[in-house]
C-alpha cells in the first residue's frame, strides 16, 4: 500500500510539473493524430499535449506572428522551411511523411473514366482545399491541370479552408471532393469502398506532398516537446503513418 501511494504521488507530481506541449497540426493529420498521441503517452504518460488543427498556411502565419507553439507539423515543406530561414525553429525541419490524394464521392460512382468523371454534367460541385493556404488544395489544382480538365471543372469548385473541411463538404454538400487519403482510415469512413466511392489520384499528376515538422523556438528547454519531435521519426510513428495511407522516409 505504501509503495502504491508513493507511486501515485510521483505520478501526480510529474503531471504537475510537466511542461505542456503546444502543437500546431496540419488538417490532414486530424485522423492519425489520436493514434500518434496514444502511442507517445505510453512512454510519457504525464505529458500534456495541446493540439491546434488548421490549414498549414494559416498556422504558419500564426507562428510568424508569435503564437506560442512548440512544434509545427505542416502538410508541406515550404512553410516550415520559411520559418527555419526566418530563425523561428530550433532545428532544421525534417520530412516525417508523404501524403496522398484521393477523389471521393459519398454516392457510388462509375470511376472507369478516372479523373474525367469530374467533367460529367451530373457532377455539379467539387470540393477542394484552398490552394493558397492548403498544400492538399494546391496538389488538387495541379492534378486537375495536368489532367487537362481544369477549365471544365473550375466553375464547379467549392473551396474549403482546409483538407479536413473539404471532407465535410464532400460528405454533406458537394458531389465529389479531393481529400487526404488518411481520412479514409477513420472508423466512420470504412463504408466507402475503393473503385465505387473513391479512387487514388495518380501520383504523376501532382508534386509529392512531402510533410515536414519543425521544432520551434518556443520549445527551447521543453524536453517533452523535443521528445515528441524525435518520436515522429521513430519506428512506431512510421508504422502508424503507414497504417493511415502515408508513405514514410
Amino acid at each position: 500500500m505504501f509503495i502504491r501511494l508513493v507511486l501515485l504521488q510521483f505520478l501526480f507530481l510529474s503531471a504537475l510539473f510537466a511542461s505542456p506541449i503546444n502543437i500546431a497540426v496540419a488538417a490532414n493529420l486530424a485522423y492519425v493524430l489520436p493514434k500518434l498521441k496514444a502511442e507517445f503517452l505510453k512512454s510519457y504518460p504525464s505529458s500534456q499535449l495541446h493540439i491546434t488543427i488548421g490549414g498549414s498556411g494559416k498556422l504558419a502565419i500564426q507562428i510568424e506572428r508569435g503564437a506560442g507553439y512548440d512544434l509545427f507539423l505542416s502538410a508541406n515543406t515550404e512553410y516550415v522551411t520559411r520559418l527555419y530561414r526566418e530563425g523561428k525553429t530550433l532545428k532544421k525541419p525534417k520530412v516525417y511523411a508523404q501524403g496522398a490524394l484521393v477523389l471521393l464521392s459519398r454516392k457510388k460512382r462509375d470511376f472507369s473514366k478516372g479523373m474525367k468523371i469530374l467533367t460529367q454534367s451530373d457532377i455539379k460541385k467539387v470540393a477542394l482545399a484552398n490552394p493558397k493556404t492548403a498544400p492538399y488544395g494546391k496538389a488538387s489544382v495541379e492534378a486537375l491541370k495536368k489532367s487537362g480538365i481544369y477549365e471544365i471543372v473550375e466553375p464547379k469548385i467549392v473551396y474549403a479552408e482546409s483538407v479536413s473541411q473539404t471532407l465535410v463538404y464532400t460528405l454533406r454538400a458537394t458531389d465529389m471532393g479531393f481529400v487526404a487519403k488518411s481520412a479514409l482510415f477513420a472508423p466512420n469512413m470504412k463504408r466507402f469502398q475503393k473503385g465505387t466511392n473513391w479512387i487514388d489520384v495518380p501520383d504523376k499528376l501532382y508534386t509529392p506532398i512531402s510533410q515536414a515538422a519543425a521544432l520551434l523556438l518556443h520549445a527551447k528547454g521543453n524536453e517533452e516537446a523535443e521528445a515528441f519531435y524525435d518520436f515522429l521519426f521513430g519506428h512506431k510513428a512510421k508504422e502508424i503513418f503507414q497504417a493511415y495511407g502515408y508513405k514514410v522516409p
